[in-house]
């Protein structure tokens, strides 16, 4: 019986449990998990946890996660990417760099988030996710997060490029809408990237066709 850890580079266009199904296949195993899911839209790390390793998924997802990700400014939609319903379109001509900059330092540190709907969080049994494809919207209450390090990368307006270090339960989509409300012309995540996710990084996950047994890790963590 296999047991370990895989660390995958997830694909654009599939859901964290997609990925799951993929490896259950692959080696005819039930037993497996993911630890901190990663939307469609995203790319990078998941961390795939096989046969006895899916008892600690409490701790994998506790770790502490690192992102790069792109903005759009001047466009809201109702999942806070650009894969969504636009719900408003705003000028952001107006704004400068260096208010970008600016409004990015206001979310660093220790800070309270509202989870988005498109999101795994329950609300009363229900995922909000689940609430969100019928375009049910319900009051969330704001969690709290911490932001160590947030900074603007490279700016081609209306693209913003960032990087974060986070903790766990931290939305980058929900940051992105943040960060356009607080500059006024709304804003939706484009692209995400997760490159860390505790100990493990982009630099040594492996493509999802390209995994065998040699990949699965013993975890002594």
């Amino acid at each position: 019986m296999m047991e370990g850890i895989l660390i995958l580079d997830k694909p654009s266009g599939m859901t964290s449990h997609d990925v799951v199904q993929k490896v259950r296949k692959k080696f005819h195993m039930k037993r497996v998990g993911h630890a901190g899911t990663l939307d469609p839209l995203a790319t990078g790390v998941l961390v795939i946890l096989i046969g006895k390793a899916t008892k600690l998924m409490e701790k994998f997802v506790a770790f502490d996660k690192a992102y790069r990700s792109t903005l759009i400014l001047g466009r809201t939609t109702r999942s806070a990417d650009i894969q969504g319903e636009t719900l408003e379109e705003a000028p952001y001509d107006h704004i400068t760099e260096q208010e970008i900059i600016e409004s990015f330092k206001c979310f660093e540190g220790d800070i309270e988030q509202v989870p988005p709907m498109v999101s795994a969080v329950k609300v009363k049994g229900k995922k909000l996710y689940e609430l969100a494809r019928k375009k049910i919207v319900i009051e969330r209450k704001p969690r709290q997060i911490r932001i160590d390090c947030l900074k603007v990368s490279e700016m081609d307006i209306p693209h913003v490029k960032f990087y974060m270090e986070c903790s766990k339960g931290t939305y980058v989509r929900q940051l992105a809408d943040d960060i356009g409300k607080k500059l006024g012309c709304g804003a939706c995540i484009s692209q995400i990237e997760r490159t860390k996710v505790g100990p493990f990084t982009l630099e040594e996950s492996v493509n999802l066709e390209d995994i065998n047994e040699s990949h699965i890790r013993h975890w002594t963590g």
